[in-house]
């Protein structure tokens, strides 16, 4: 049974930032595509960063440099580094794994079978 457990969102002010953490338990495969998507009420689902089994990230192109994607695999966690935060990152923001490791996509969120239940950040 997987879990993903997000923790670390919040409210805070433009310019500022923020670190988010996932939690992960039950993956028995190695290296999976982990990743950060975010949605808006009224909008779908959008990927922020993947990261595959290698450790390659990509990035959405809005992210720019603020963001940094990390995983630890001794804790089962994944990391989302944001600085520089503006309105527009305003959002709910999900953890989420597939059963690959690599072709880790942003746009397809069909291709991730495990979801964290989000975490709410409010930028002012």
């Amino acid at each position: 049974h997987v879990q993903l457990v997000e923790s670390g969102g919040g409210s805070v002010q433009a310019e500022g930032s923020l670190r988010l953490s996932c939690e992960s338990s039950g993956i028995t495969y190695r290296g999976p595509c982990m990743g950060w998507f975010r949605q808006v009420p009224g909008k779908e689902r959008q990927g922020v960063a993947v990261i595959n089994r290698d450790v390659i990230k990509t990035y959405a192109y809005f992210v720019g440099t603020r963001f940094n994607i990390t995983k630890d695999n001794a804790k089962n966690t994944l990391y989302l580094q944001m600085n520089n935060l503006n309105t527009e990152d305003t959002a709910m923001y999900y953890c989420a794994a597939a059963t690959t490791s690599y072709g880790c996509s942003l746009a397809l969120t069909s291709r991730y079978a495990y979801w964290g239940q989000g975490t709410q950040v409010t930028v002012s």
